[in-house]
Formats: structure tokens, C-alpha cells, sequence
């Protein structure tokens, strides 16, 4: 499929660059992306097999993987500014996606309201729902259209990292829920004409009717702030790697900055949304106060909390360097570290969640002594030997000086791991 994508890439480039973000033009943004994409997949394949090496440097090994590495840094870099471009355009895009999915929802709640209403009749309660829907869904509307180079309604749940946050969008559903229990209430309010009805729904707004829905909100919008603040100061730390997204995703909701699905992230919006579900039932059977959510389930939904806040703190760490050897390729004899040598860097936490594609891993840079050092890329069938998570391999530059020099590695997310001393010989 790459090898296709990167045959039919050079006859769509001759009718459009490929790089703009003209909207839902199939030469814009995505077939860019996708073309870059391609032609990457080709090259690193074609370089794994030992193909494309032009003679100059084929006689070197060293050579020769340098000149790779650089090739595949330079088709890298297009490739994340292609990314970066397509996820822009897709996020101006999103609000209208967003606001779509308002109205339908606003749809299925009159559909719902009129087939419960067989039989039953249509009262009330069933008017100030729909109202406050519709009022919820004007104001979700103007949101997105106010934020919508940046997601639309969904610009508030947008972390800095450009992914979705799992925090702020369960505390936003809380928020949104709550906001519409009230209007509800308020249009109950406004209809009644009694003075008894008048004040058993003010009565329904009484902190012990609803104290459980109220401890819910609290904690879920205290977790949303507290949660930024402990990434914040973990990052400015060096306690957590943090590599910003080309664009964010629903799965953000469920995984780490790796995609990895994580047990944090995946019990708190699942408990948080079966609390949500029966609140909301509750909300529709008795419209005329805020929903009466139980002491049980109030209480496992703050341990869900809980845990999602300890998950937080246990997430992370700073990168380590553990040893430094000298890489010995077969046949070698056993020697001491010299100029001109790779050596073999272990440890852990040198890849940051989320730097696993070849533009973050070529900016990855191993100070030895006072010389900088860039990783070069070794390409494998699917992937990459070097750099990885726990090994990397470097060159030992003419320009280190003899004796005993530090080796400190600087990771994609700018992080920094421990000293490690060596002793370079003539």
C-alpha cells in the first residue's frame, strides 16, 4: 500500500502541492500527509534492505549510515509538517462535526419525549426539557462557533499537549449535565402557576435533594484543575516527559501520550459515565429536582477520582542512564573506548510516550564531553534498531578528547537523564 500510495503520489503532485488545508479538497491537507507518509515507509524500507545507497558512501559503514540517518530525518521533517498541517485542518473542521452531533442528540431527546408522551400525554416537565435542551445546544453552537479554529466546543477539553483530556472532558460532562438539570428546573419554574408547585421546585434545588450530584461536580472540576497542575509542575520538574500530538483524539480519552490504553483513565470515564447515565435517569423521572444520586454511587465515583488523581502522580519518570559500553560488532576484539568507536548507551525512559515516530527520534542528542552528539536512525523492516527505549548507539567523535568525559542523553521531549562517566584512551 505505501509503495502505491508513493507511485500515485507523483502524478496527484503534478495537478496540486499537496500542502494546502483548502477544506474537503482530496488534494489538500490528508493526501499530502498521506503521500509524505508513503514515501517515507518506501525510503526506510528501501534503506532496511540495503537499497539506495549511492557509492560514494556504500564503501563506509559509517558513512553510510549517517547519509541514511540524514535521509530519514529530512523525509521525517516533511513528513510531521504535513501532519501538523492535516491535524490543523482537521480541527477547524471539527466544530462543525461537534455541532452536529448537538442537534442530533437534541433530535433523539424530542423523539424520545414524544414516543414516551403515547399514552401518557405531553405535560410540562417534557416542554422545560426540550427547552433547556434547545437552549443548551444554542449555547454549545455559539461556543463552537467561537472556538472553531480550535475544535469548537470541544476547545475547552484540548489539553496543551494538543490531546483530549480525560479530566476536563468528564468534568465538562458534569458541568453540561448539571447546567441542564437547572434550566430544566427553571423552566418548570416559569410554567407553574400554583404556589405550592412553585415551592416544592425551589425546594428541589435544596442542597440535601442534591447533595450527591453536588459532591460529584466538585470533585470532577477539582480534579480537572488540580490534574493540570500536577502535569505542569511534573513537567517543569523533569519528573514527566510530555511531547505534544499532531492532533487530538477520541482515544485520548482511554490512553496515554503512547496510545496505550490505560486503567486510570479507562475506570474513570467508564464510572463517571454510568454515574452520568443514572443521573440523568433520575433527572427524567423526577424533573422537578436536582437528581438525587446515592451516597453509594457518589462515593464510588470519588474513588474512581481517586484513582485517576494517584495514576497521575505514578505516571512517568525521568529518563536513566544505567551503563555505557563499547558496541562490539563480530569478530572484534575485546578493547578499551577510543575515538572513532560506538558505544551502546542502556538505561530506560529515553523514548517519551508519544515520540515513537521518526522526527521525534531524530532530535534525540547524547552529549559526550563538551560534543553534541545527534542518535543517528538505523532503519529495520517496520521500524527502527536505533534509537529505542532502553538502547542507543552513537559514535565516539574525533573531536572527545582522551581521558575521562561525561555522557549525558537529551531526549525528544527535551529532558535530561543523569551523568555517566567514561574513560576515552588514544
Amino acid at each position: 500500500m505505501a509503495v502505491q500510495e508513493a507511485g500515485q503520489g507523483g502524478a496527484a503532485a503534478g495537478a496540486h502541492g499537496g500542502g494546502c488545508t483548502c477544506g474537503d479538497c482530496p488534494h489538500g491537507a490528508r493526501a499530502g500527509h498521506r503521500r509524505a507518509v508513503a514515501a517515507f515507509l518506501l525510503k526506510r524500507d528501501e534503506f532496511a534492505a540495503g537499497q539506495g545507497l549511492p557509492a560514494a558512501v556504500a564503501h563506509s559503514a559509517s558513512a553510510s549510515r549517517q547519509w541514511v540517518s540524514e535521509e530519514l530525518t529530512q523525509s521525517a521533517e516533511l513528513v510531521a509538517e504535513r501532519a501538523r498541517a492535516e491535524g490543523e485542518a482537521r480541527l477547524a473542521r471539527l466544530w462543525w462535526r461537534t455541532t452536529s452531533v448537538v442537534w442530533i442528540l437534541v433530535v433523539v431527546l424530542l423523539l424520545v419525549q414524544a414516543l414516551t408522551a403515547i399514552g401518557a400525554g405531553w405535560t410540562s416537565a417534557r416542554t422545560a426539557g426540550l427547552l433547556a435542551a434547545l437552549v443548551t445546544a444554542g449555547a454549545l453552537t455559539a461556543a463552537s462557533w467561537f472556538h472553531r479554529a480550535r475544535g469548537g466546543a470541544l476547545a475547552p477539553l484540548i489539553g496543551e499537549d494538543n490531546r483530549l483530556s480525560t479530566s476536563r472532558a468528564v468534568a465538562g460532562a458534569w458541568v453540561l449535565f448539571v447546567a441542564y438539570a437547572v434550566l430544566v428546573l427553571v423552566g418548570r419554574l416559569a410554567a407553574a402557576s400554583g404556589h405550592e408547585e412553585r415551592d416544592a421546585l425551589i425546594a428541589g434545588l435544596e442542597l440535601g435533594r442534591g447533595a450527591g450530584v453536588v459532591t460529584v461536580l466538585a470533585v470532577v472540576s477539582a480534579i480537572a484543575v488540580l490534574v493540570r497542575r500536577v502535569v505542569g509542575v511534573r513537567v517543569l520538574g523533569q519528573r514527566l516527559q510530555k511531547v505534544r500530538a499532531d492532533r487530538p483524539r477520541a482515544a485520548d480519552l482511554l490512553t496515554d501520550d503512547a496510545g496505550r490504553g490505560t486503567f486510570a483513565d479507562i475506570q474513570y470515564v467508564v464510572i463517571g459515565g454510568v454515574a452520568l447515565l443514572f443521573a440523568a435517569v433520575r433527572l427524567g423521572r423526577r424533573p422537578d429536582q436536582l437528581p438525587d444520586l446515592p451516597w453509594g454511587l457518589a462515593v464510588v465515583v470519588l474513588i474512581s477520582a481517586a484513582t485517576y488523581l494517584a495514576g497521575k502522580y505514578a505516571e512517568g519518570g525521568r529518563p536513566v542512564i544505567l551503563s555505557v559500553v563499547r558496541a562490539r560488532e563480530a569478530g572484534d576484539l575485546d578493547a578499551p573506548i577510543r575515538t572513532g568507536d560506538d558505544i551502546e548507551i542502556r538505561g530506560a525512559g529515553f523514548v517519551p510516550p508519544g515520540g515513537q515516530g521518526a522526527d521525534r527520534l531524530s532530535r534525540m542528542v547524547v552529549r559526550i564531553g563538551a560534543v553534541h552528539v545527534h542518535v543517528p536512525l538505523v532503519p529495520v523492516s517496520g521500524g527502527f534498531s536505533n534509537p529505542t527505549d532502553a538502547v542507543l548507539r552513537v559514535p565516539v567523535p574525533a573531536d572527545v578528547e582522551p581521558g575521562r568525559v561525561e555522557v549525558q542523553v537529551v531526549t525528544a521531549a527535551g529532558m535530561e537523564t543523569n551523568r555517566y562517566a567514561i574513560d576515552v584512551t588514544d
